[in-house]
């Protein structure tokens, strides 16, 4: 019997003694498997990135990064999209709204004059009822007008004059309804025109005290350069 408790108590030391090294080998069995992952992905990285370590006489960036890519990478950021930004930025617009309206009846017209709605750039200058072009280029040019006239055709004309001539540029008609004690009813036109500095726009409806409405919404004109 006590030989028995002899054995019993050598096999217990033995499991403590054993117990430690077999939880070390299974730590560092887990070691070696997080190991050979990393290296995976390490391997993964230097394929995608071509390489994590710079060449000798090569200056590196931020995670082993070439000096000469990040400098690529700018020059990126600031290409063809930015320089089209840049580019629509500098595009000169004007949006222009109705402030009131004059009748000349020498003329036989009537004039708008502008309230700026909306701008940009400097190639283009309001100035009452004219816009003035001060950087030549092309320009696409737009206007409504919403006509409130028992006459039975209503019109609008932009005119253009440029030392000392003039030029229609565009026209507007449209038939006014005749069975209606409250005709109403708009027109609008469009259309792309090169415009030399010192062109000088003014749209005019071609009939003395025309009855329009002047809202923002209604009756308004514009032009940028494309």
């Amino acid at each position: 019997m006590e030989k028995c408790y002899a054995v019993l108590a050598a096999l217990a030391c033995t499991c403590l003694v054993l117990t430690p090294l077999v939880m070390q080998w299974r730590h560092i069995r887990l070691l070696r498997v997080e190991l050979m992952d990393l290296q995976g992905n390490v391997r993964a990285l230097q394929k995608g990135q071509e390489g994590l370590c710079c060449p000798l006489g090569t200056c590196c960036g931020v995670w082993g990064t070439p000096a000469t890519q990040i400098s690529r990478e700018k020059r990126e950021v600031s290409g063809p999209k930015n320089r089209r930004k840049r580019q629509t930025e500098q595009r000169s617009l004007l949006h222009l709204i109705p402030a009131f309206k004059h009748s000349y009846a020498e003329r036989d017209l009537t004039i708008l004059t502008w309230a700026l709605g909306r701008s940009q750039g400097v190639g283009l200058q309001v100035s009452g009822e004219t816009i003035t072009v001060v950087t030549e280029g092309t320009y696409f040019i737009y206007s409504q007008v919403l006509y409130k006239d028992n006459t039975w055709v209503m019109g609008h004309v932009i005119t253009k004059r440029l030392n000392g001539a003039e030029s229609k540029l565009m026209k507007c008609l449209k038939s006014m309804p005749s069975n209606l004690s409250d005709p109403v009813n708009t027109c609008y036109t469009a259309g792309v025109h090169f415009l030399e500095s010192g062109s000088v726009l003014e749209l005019s409806v071609p009939r003395q005290s025309a009855e329009l409405i002047l809202s923002a919404h209604a009756t308004f004109m514009g032009i940028f350069s494309i």
